[in-house]
């Protein structure tokens, strides 16, 4: 509940009350209230050249890969965010094709906004990512939640076979 401990605005300590629904971090002083909404995030299933590129972020385990992510930032539409976020990850050009769903990631306090999106071009990592693999869409195995979710509905909308 605390991500931190002292009021942005005047600086003072901030104490938890109760607003008859929700325990919420305030200040007494200047009346701040710390809502801790979902930050939303975009995410993207990237189709390039036949495949489903999956990436794994610096300080992920080596055998843990999912979907291209990233903030969304003040003014952007989730639309241009995810093309963003794939020319800075991956280097990529791309199309949105469709919206996938948007998903809850409570362990991070997120919102996931996730497309189906088009890439073209020549795959460069970006800094904050390790590696990358290509993937048959056959082959893919979604997992539990979040992202995985997203994955799971392309499949079910694009692989044949796939329930």
């Amino acid at each position: 509940m605390k991500p931190f401990r002292y009021c942005p605005h005047c600086a003072t300590e901030l104490s938890v009350r109760h607003d008859g629904e929700r325990e919420r971090l305030s200040c007494a002083a200047c009346g701040f209230v710390h809502y801790d909404n979902p930050t939303p995030v975009v995410a993207a299933v990237v189709e390039h050249e036949g495949r489903v590129i999956l990436v794994r972020n610096q300080g992920w385990p080596e055998k843990w890969f999912g979907l291209v992510t990233g903030f969304l930032e003040r003014g952007e539409t989730a639309e241009a965010g995810i093309l963003r976020e794939l020319d800075e990850e991956l280097g990529l050009r791309g199309t949105v094709v469709e919206m996938l769903g948007v998903y809850p990631f409570a362990l991070m306090n997120q919102l996931i906004v996730a497309y189906h999106v088009r890439a073209e071009g020549e795959i460069r990592l970006g800094a904050e990512l390790a590696d990358f693999r290509a993937i048959e869409p056959a082959k893919l195995r979604p997992w539990p939640g979040g992202t995985g979710d997203a994955l799971r509905e392309w499949m079910r909308r694009n692989v044949e076979g796939h329930s």
